[in-house]
């Protein structure tokens, strides 16, 4: 059973200037915020992540209900491997198959949010 401080793999499923989304096997989908990156400023998130990489997090807090984690990198050898995500190669490709998902997990939201 997940836990706190638990190191898990997820994958980059989403990047933002505020920080990056995952989502893991167990359909577990979180943030890394910005401040849970580096100790040091962050200029660039894609100088850490890239979409659709495969790496490891740190478990800081679980909503068990909406299957949700906040993760940190911070402290931890979060790179899993140093090539790039076959998705990469794909270029939009993988933007166009993840938007569905996407648009249905924001109705999802929209919909929690406005009973």
């Amino acid at each position: 059973m997940l836990k706190k401080g638990d190191i898990i793999e997820c994958i980059v499923s989403g990047i933002e200037e505020y920080g990056f989304f995952i989502k893991t096997k167990d359909d577990y989908s979180g943030l890394v915020h910005i401040s849970e990156i580096s100790e040091n400023y962050i200029r660039n998130i894609y100088d850490y992540v890239i979409l659709g990489e495969k790496i490891r997090a740190k478990v800081i807090e679980i909503d068990r209900k909406n299957k949700k984690l906040k993760l940190s990198i911070k402290d931890i050898n979060y790179r899993i491997c140093t090539t790039l995500p076959q998705d990469v190669e794909k270029g939009f490709e993988s933007l166009k198959e993840n938007l569905p998902i996407w648009i249905d997990e924001i109705e999802e939201e929209i919909k929690k949010a406005t009973k």
